[in-house]
């Protein structure tokens, strides 16, 4: 239904609507940051919990699964709780409080989401490798730090690629947590998918429409590009 609503205003929109490019601009850009975190943060932690089993690793594994199966509206209060200016956190961060309801606001939500589902591919991907390889490359000289460098992501590339396509639609479409550390202010905080949301409630359903295809565009293309290194 979504597909039978292009008509040729809908070309129009995508070229001229100033809210439209804003939305989509902020949503590639905070995204793609979100994703670089992401992977900054999710390899190291999927590569030491791969190597050896850590003390409460049932515990471990049920908090970094958490943020998959907790309402994004409760994710979302979490970090607001954990990122206001009474928190301690913001004690030892004050700027933090000041990066809440602007773009940092929508990246912070955003890794957090992409962060765990990255974590939980990796986490498999490196587990999955044979120990031999690490092992090799110890007795040939190689530091843990070097082998993970030089010879595990090399090997892990193609299954980590597939893992970060996932991270990153799932922080594209991210709306519940950034809606709660972010808030929704057009041309300030407005994503693609908090476009859709203030323009339904305006009752502009053209501009949310709009907003929603190119949404479903994207998650199409990814889940191409997902099939392509899947083959």
């Amino acid at each position: 239904m979504l597909i039978l609503q292009i008509n040729p205003q809908f070309f129009v929109l995508i070229l001229r609507n100033a809210e439209l490019q804003f939305a989509l601009g902020l949503s590639l850009a905070t995204s793609l940051c979100s994703l670089v975190l992401a992977i900054c943060i999710a390899i190291p932690i999927a590569w030491r919990m791969s190597q050896r089993s850590l003390p409460a690793q049932s515990f471990i594994d049920t908090v970094f699964d958490l943020p998959m199966v907790l309402p994004p509206l409760v994710t979302g209060l979490s970090l607001l709780l954990l990122l206001n200016s009474d928190s301690g956190l913001n004690q030892l961060f004050p700027q933090l409080g000041e990066w809440m309801f602007s773009p940092f606001g929508i990246i912070i939500a955003q890794t957090y989401i992409a962060t765990a589902v990255f974590l939980r591919n990796a986490r498999g991907v490196f587990s999955g490798l044979d120990v031999g390889y690490r092992l090799s490359a110890y007795s040939l000289g190689l530091s843990p730090w070097k082998t993970l460098l030089k010879v595990e992501l090399p090997m892990c590339k193609k299954a980590l690629i597939c893992g970060g396509i996932l991270a990153w639609s799932r922080a594209i479409g991210e709306f519940g947590a950034t809606l709660m550390l972010a808030g929704a202010t057009r041309f300030k905080t407005e994503t693609l998918p908090m476009a859709v949301f203030l323009n339904i409630a305006s009752g502009d359903f053209d501009i949310a429409i709009v907003a929603a295809l190119w949404l479903l565009f994207i998650a199409m293309l990814l889940l191409f590009l997902l099939r392509c290194f899947n083959r």
